[in-house]
């Protein structure tokens, strides 16, 4: 486990209440928080974790895992595992409810998902961030006509130059299916075969597929290609340092972490009581302070912490959100997504 399990202890808040005439110290309730670590896990830190941590009275011990999945599943088969909640991929949430490895969501006791849309939770899950893949363009190439759809990204007649997409179904095959005329809330189920003809269409014009958010930054970035598809996280980052870029938030695919609660968790009660406090709407307005992604709860946005020039550049501010699909880890983790991941790893491999 410890190859998985960076255990980057950012920072643990201990807190203590005096009890008794004697004034002995006892120690208080804690839970085992798991996120992604590096800046995203510290810039929580300041943002909800200390101050979650403050107006509970409880201890947070946090470790870190960039990829949670493995971890969950050797700690689950152990029937006692260490962690408490998870910052994690929703998939990952709905997968180890569906396998009895994630507590199923008494939302009676988290009333602060009240706020949050259906598409946005789910029985085991409540979204904790957001970011989106987006169509990112070179300014100086598309002048004042710059594409902003995915059938936009498809025209390569009216658009040419060029392109690169993620090498993975999740957000392309969303992309591919609204290049062909359907409509971002008409997704899913996802019609892969239709998708995948789609994606035959544009394959020939795809100079890379890319693997990891730094290299579709840098492909963006460098002029190596002209569209693509990008986190919005990392092509705003680079147009902050200069780059001649741009990108449109109009038939985005909004995607999300979520917090989830390990099944028979060592400290349960104080887990649901975190969760409900991790999602209050100023706390999760702290968040894009501190690191440029949007906050789980949309009541966030009501609190007047955020300021509008920021909102504007959130992809789960109310104006971007409604442009956008909401990639479903429902379906993705359903017999059909998993179907659907099988099959790209043919569809990218065959010449």
């Amino acid at each position: 486990m410890a190859s998985l399990v960076r255990k980057t202890v950012l920072r643990t808040t201990v807190l203590a209440c005096l009890v008794g005439a004697a004034g002995s110290a006892l120690a208080a309730e804690q839970i085992t928080f798991v996120s992604q670590g590096g800046a995203y896990q510290q810039a929580q830190t300041v943002a909800i974790l200390d101050p979650a941590a403050k107006a509970l009275g409880i201890t947070i011990n946090q470790d870190s895992a960039p990829d949670a999945w493995p971890v969950i599943r050797t700690q689950g088969a152990t029937g006692k595992p260490t962690w408490d909640v998870v910052d994690t991929p929703t998939q990952d949430c709905v997968r180890g409810g569906k396998a009895g490895l994630i507590e199923k969501l008494d939302f009676s006791k988290i009333p602060n998902a009240a706020a949050i849309p259906a598409a946005y939770k789910t029985e085991y899950s409540v979204p904790y961030e957001f970011y989106s893949s987006v169509l990112a363009y070179s300014k100086s190439k598309y002048g004042k006509n710059p594409p902003q759809s995915w059938a936009d990204f498809w025209d390569v007649k009216t658009f040419p130059g060029a392109r690169a997409l993620r090498n993975h179904p999740f957000a392309t095959l969303e992309a591919a299916l609204m290049a062909d005329g359907v409509a971002p809330d008409k997704l899913y189920p996802l019609d892969v075969d239709r998708a995948f003809r789609k994606l035959e269409e544009i394959k020939p014009h795809i100079s890379v597929w890319w693997t990891s958010g730094g290299q579709s930054a840098l492909l963006i970035q460098g002029g190596e290609v002209d569209m693509e598809m990008i986190w919005n996280g990392r092509v705003s980052a680079v147009i902050e340092a200069g780059a001649d870029a741009d990108y449109t938030y109009n038939q985005g695919i909004l995607q999300n972490t979520s917090l989830c609660i390990l099944k028979n968790a060592p400290n349960l009660a104080t887990a649901v009581k975190f969760v409900n406090q991790a999602i209050d709407p100023k706390l999760q307005a702290n968040l894009p302070l501190n690191i440029p992604y949007g906050p789980g709860n949309p009541a966030a946005f009501d609190t007047g912490i955020i300021p509008a020039a920021l909102a504007a550049k959130l992809p789960s501010s109310p104006d971007n959100a409604k442009k956008q699909a909401v990639l479903s880890a429902e379906w993705w983790t359903s017999e059909s997504g998993d179907a659907a991941l099988k099959r790209w790893a043919d569809f990218v491999q065959k010449k």
